[in-house]
This record gives structure tokens, sequence and C-alpha cells, in this order.
């Protein structure tokens, strides 16, 4: 069974039919879908500029994978903090009520990144692919979520942690490839809230297409390429036309995860 109206901050694959091209982008922009998205697409913007200027002193290639530097370590607390962030919009935004000891209701402050992996379920966040095409090796495609196929832990994020509580210590976590992972999954996590829209004053509802050097498509913020999941079941898919449920004023709906755990 498709799913009649999208959910809060959800981006998902759109059964094929009349006005399917529409419908796959134009409830994203509207204002009861998500709370200030572009709050959160601006903080990843001023996070990708950095790492492009981190860039004209790190050039990202294999090699350089295991560098570790204060730039980098000071990226990598960002990334991960607008990451938290971003899991937390999702979670409260849906219908979310953790339970902890003695099933008393645990509060937000105290949610983990094992309380995040449930996204995995609604966003397919495991099946995102992040390309850097400006890349020297072979390295170039990172798969941020890939380990949340078979566990709750994600090692890049387990390093931020033990970065940021010892950073004498463990420093060399605050690696350039464990920022890389944090900086394409925290676009992996807005591309499958938002898809491609960077909701910019300027419009974009006219898409040109044109030869590209590139063989892989551009990602929110033009800069890295991304490759959408394409395992969406038939009952997972949106099925809708939006041009006329935009007009009612319960559009969208809540994703239930307490049924989902």
């Amino acid at each position: 069974m498709t799913h009649p109206k999208p959910f809060h901050r959800n981006y998902r694959e759109m059964m094929q039919g009349p006005n399917s091209a529409y419908s796959d982008w134009a409830y994203i922009v509207d204002k009861q879908y998500a709370r200030a998205p572009e709050h959160y697409v601006r903080a990843f913007k001023l996070i990708q500029g950095d790492l492009q200027r981190l860039f004209e002193y790190v050039e990202p290639s294999d090699t350089n994978l295991n560098t570790y530097s204060f730039r980098i370590h000071e990226l990598f607390m960002r990334t991960c903090i607008e990451i938290e962030a971003n899991f937390k919009a999702i979670l409260t935004e849906n219908i979310f009520n953790p339970k902890g000891r003695n099933e008393k209701p645990r509060l937000e402050k105290s949610w983990k990144i094992q309380d995040y992996w449930i996204t995995n379920k609604t966003h397919h966040l495991s099946d995102y692919k992040i390309i850097i095409p400006i890349w020297d090796g072979t390295h170039s495609t990172f798969e941020p979520f890939k380990e949340w196929d078979t566990q709750k832990e994600l090692s890049w994020y387990q390093a931020y942690n033990k970065s940021k509580h010892d950073r004498y210590q463990e420093f060399k976590e605050a690696s350039f490839a464990n920022l890389l992972n944090a900086i394409t999954g925290l676009l992996a996590l807005l591309s499958s809230q938002f898809g491609t829209q960077d909701f910019s004053p300027a419009s974009t509802n006219l898409t040109i297409v044109s030869d590209s050097y590139y063989s892989t498509r551009p990602a929110l913020g033009e800069f890295f390429h991304i490759a959408f999941p394409s395992n969406w079941d038939d009952a997972e898919k949106y099925d809708f036309d939006w041009a006329t449920l935009k007009h009612q004023s319960h559009r969208f709906e809540k994703i239930d995860y307490d049924k989902l755990k």
C-alpha cells in the first residue's frame, strides 16, 4: 500500500503517474512540511564553504584521509552537532517517545545515536551515496550511514565523541576521513528530507537539463554529487497528485516511530 500523503521531513520515491514529476518536489516547499528548513540548509552551506576553503590546504585525495589538525577538528565538531540537530528535527516533528528505565520517557537532551538509527527505516540513509567530484584517487564516493545496515553505531560518529570528550588523547580521531564522512552524512540527512531543494530566494521551479562533464547528479548546495536510494518498495512510495492535495488543510502525515521500534 502506497502513501497518499507525504510525511513531515521525509523525502522518498514517488510512484510514476500523472503529474508525478511535479509532485516529487513541490510538497517540500510547502510551509507545513518542515519547520524552518532554510535554517538547517544555511548551516550546511556554511560548513560546505569552510570545507572548500580547507581543500585549499588539504587536497581531497586518498593519501590525505588520515590527516588531522585543529581546523579539521573544529569543522568535525560543528558538523556532528548539526547532524544531531537534524535528527532531532525529524523525530520531534513526527512521533517519537523513547522510554528509559522503568518505562519513563527520556527527554530530548538524552537522545543518542542509537535513537537516531530508527530514521534509517524511513529515510533509507544507509543507501545514500555522496560523491566528491574533485578527487585524486579512488575513494571519492562516501556512504556515511552504510554501517547502519548491520549495527546501530557509526564509526565516524564514535570518533567524534572520543575526540570531543578527550581531545588530547583522541585528537587523531578528528581525521580528514572522519570529517568527510560527517559532512557527507549531513548532506545525505538533508537530502533525505529536502531532496535537492536549498530554499534559495531564487526560483527553483524551472530546471534546465544540459550536458555535463560529470556522470552523477549535483546535490543540494551544488558542490557534492549524489545518488539517491533506488530500492524503495512500492509499499513505501508516495502516491499523490500534489496539485490536488496541496489545497487540503490536512495534507501531511506524521511518522509514528513508536510503532517502528
